[in-house]
């Protein structure tokens, strides 16, 4: 039952929007029809996600098909019953928010094309995570990627939209020829494109599965350096769009590393402390640069970054475990990571939400536009703040539970009780206090800058609220932030199956997360902090009814005419930060020069290239397109030559 219910949730997300293909361009009944076939699918879905779990064994499907490698295999276990519920729930409140953000009545040139590939990226993203032959799933990703592609590309006359559309598609196509690589080791292997578990395989082919399943899954999931597509890909998409790529696309390489490295024999100590390298290195990059952005979806890009990086040290810490026998390890580091990437599915998207909607009401990016929207969207100005402690890991919400579990995973690799300590582990906790400290001082930044203060522009004059359609999707996803974050408990169990399939710890092990860390404490403090907040609240809206507050301009300084330009700007808010790290971001400055008595006027901009994709890999291109061109000595124009070198190649070929 539950796999005929998931199958048939892929189904009505992918055909979601073909019905307004079929309706005016200028419909809205056709856009509200995918909005309803996207709920109807989720619904189907989740209950199926709710049904497998409840089974003793995976619930599995397998038919042949006409092609002549592999079949239809499908299966759906505890780990795909993580992945498959953040599929089912953020592109569904996506469409509802669409409603709203985009609609199609106001976007008769791109409404139904951006529908019917924003379904099709749902349905192929939960195909993905329920493929058990390697054929199906290279068939789910490439869909996926595709439809990912054709949803970014939906201003496609802008010339920055396709620019970054074509990144994306040769940074994911870069990572696909990886795994192809990948799925023809493991079919040597195992003797077939089954993703079964292998009981026995050549350490140093497991070792090349491994290092191909990272770097393919990588270019998806976003660490650093692969991530080089995503800051202009996410920034540039429509915000719902951007929110599933971020919160939900994402994940799709985190399951793949995850899967993978599931199926493949007992891990060597070098796999886990190389991903645990690696997501130190991603997660600090990607706050560092998230830090000097000025664009705020530039900024929620690189922060998802960010959260990859702690995503993926939590992973590490489960190879090491599984690698070293300690089932702590396995079951603190991949629950962490597990719960992060629903914390990270929740509160990205809400942040995302609330870019769209300060984008929709302001029609800019550029956070030193802004400032005052606080009285101005009151409604967004409170769930963006709800969505900003999340991802800062502050109590009492979601963000600060699941670091608490990584944390506890990796101070139990320290050695304290006499054993052996390991050292990227350390180094590991050492970056993850690093980034939540740069977080906070990133998300301090755009919420003051963005919200507080006096408008920096014209363009903030008539900002308001969003929709009701907007607003129920960002609300929601709110109160997810705060249920997981007060009581953990909910998803835990889920999480702890998940971890004792992926390491294949049997039910009579006593060892279990809720043993391991102090749920209901955590549960405890975030009532009190819950309780301490309305408490200062209702003091606040009472001393406000009670007494009349005199209202004063701040100090300015002594200025007879202050403006909003004095204001401090975000530039300046993270410039002593962005100057610590400047190894790493190599900013460019235009700075003012203020000649003579009276100077015209000037200003000063701090820009920050990406460090791969603009410092490195453009540049390189640029530089062996200039020297490929003495090749054109050979496209002289005529056929014979040409056929020539077809001949030329052909021998070539049959000699190799």
């Amino acid at each position: 039952m539950s796999v005929a219910l998931i199958l048939t949730a892929i189904v009505l997300l992918s055909v979601s929007g073909l019905p307004a293909c079929l309706m005016s361009a200028r419909s809205l009944g056709g856009q509200r029809v995918a909005s309803l076939l996207m709920a109807l699918g989720s619904a189907a879905g989740l209950w199926g996600v709710g049904a497998s779990v409840s089974e003793a064994t995976p619930p599995a499907l397998r038919v042949p098909w006409f092609l002549p490698w592999g079949e239809f295999s499908i299966a759906v276990d505890p780990i795909s019953a993580v992945f498959l519920g953040l599929v089912f729930v953020v592109p569904a409140l996506g469409s509802i928010y669409g409603l709203g953000y985009w609609k199609q009545t106001e976007h008769p040139e791109n409404g139904r094309w951006l529908g019917l590939f924003y379904g099709l990226l749902a349905g192929s993203m939960a195909l993905v995570v329920i493929a058990r032959d390697g054929v199906l799933f290279l068939g789910a990703w490439e869909a996926m990627a595709l439809a990912a592609y054709f949803a970014l590309a939906t201003e496609e006359d802008n010339l920055e939209v396709r620019r970054v559309s074509w990144v994306y598609l040769v940074a994911t196509h870069c990572g696909t020829l990886c795994l192809f690589a990948m799925f023809a080791l493991w079919n040597r292997a195992t003797g077939s494109f089954a993703l079964n578990a292998a009981e026995a395989m050549p350490a140093a082919l497991a070792s090349a599965i491994f290092v191909l399943a990272l770097i393919g899954f990588s270019f998806k999931a976003g660490f650093f350096p692969f991530h080089f597509w995503l800051p202009g890909a996410h920034a540039n998409a429509p915000s719902h769009v951007s929110a599933v790529l971020s919160s939900v696309m994402l994940k799709m390489g985190i399951y793949g590393i995850v899967r993978m490295s599931a199926l493949l024999p007992a891990p060597p100590p070098w796999w886990g402390e190389t991903l645990l390298a690696l997501g130190a290195l991603t997660g600090l990059a990607g706050i560092v640069f998230a830090l000097s952005q000025h664009d705020f979806k530039r900024l929620l890009a690189y922060s998802s970054v960010e959260n990859v990086g702690i995503i993926g040290m939590g992973v590490g810490l489960a190879l090491l475990g599984r690698s070293m026998g300690r089932v702590e390890w396995v079951l603190l580091g991949l629950g962490a990571a597990l719960f992060h990437v629903w914390n990270h599915g929740l509160f990205k998207s809400l942040l995302f939400f609330n870019a769209g909607a300060i984008l929709h009401a302001t029609n800019t990016r550029d956070i030193d536009r802004l400032g005052g929207l606080g009285r101005l969207m009151p409604k967004a100005c409170i769930l963006f703040a709800v969505g900003a402690i999340a991802i800062c890991a502050l109590p009492p919400l979601n963000g600060f539970a699941g670091e608490f579990i990584l944390y506890v995973g990796l101070f139990r690799t320290l050695g304290f009780n006499g054993e052996a300590g390991v050292p990227a582990a350390a180094v590991a906790a050492v970056a993850l206090a690093a980034i939540g400290a740069l977080a906070v001082a990133c998300f301090v930044k755009l919420f003051g800058m963005v919200f507080l203060g006096a408008p920096r522009s014209e363009a903030v004059s008539h900002a308001h609220d969003p929709r009701k359609s907007m607003l129920l999707p960002m609300a929601l996803l709110a109160g997810g932030c705060a249920a997981l974050g007060i009581f953990p408990t909910l998803g835990i169990p889920l999480f702890e199956r998940a971890c004792r399939a992926w390491g294949s710890i049997p039910e009579s092990n006593a060892a279990s997360i809720a043993a391991l860390v102090p749920l209901n404490a955590l549960s405890m403090v975030g009532l009190g902090l819950l309780g301490l907040a309305a408490l200062a609240t209702g003091i606040l809206l009472l001393t406000r009814r009670l007494k009349t507050a005199r209202c004063a301009g701040t100090w300015d300084c002594g200025y007879a005419q202050p403006t909003h330009r004095m204001q401090y700007t975000g530039t300046s808010f993270g410039q002593m930060l962005t100057d610590l790290f400047s190894f790493l971001l190599w900013p460019k400055d235009h700075r003012p020069a203020v000649e003579g008595e009276f100077p015209a006027q000037t200003y000063f901009k701090r820009v920050i290239p990406d460090l791969v994709l603009e410092r490195l890999l453009l540049p390189s291109f640029h530089w062996a397109a200039r020297r490929a061109q003495v090749l054109r000595f050979f496209q002289q124009g005529q056929t014979q030559l040409y056929v020539l070198y077809v001949v030329l190649i052909l021998i070539v070929l049959l000699a190799i």
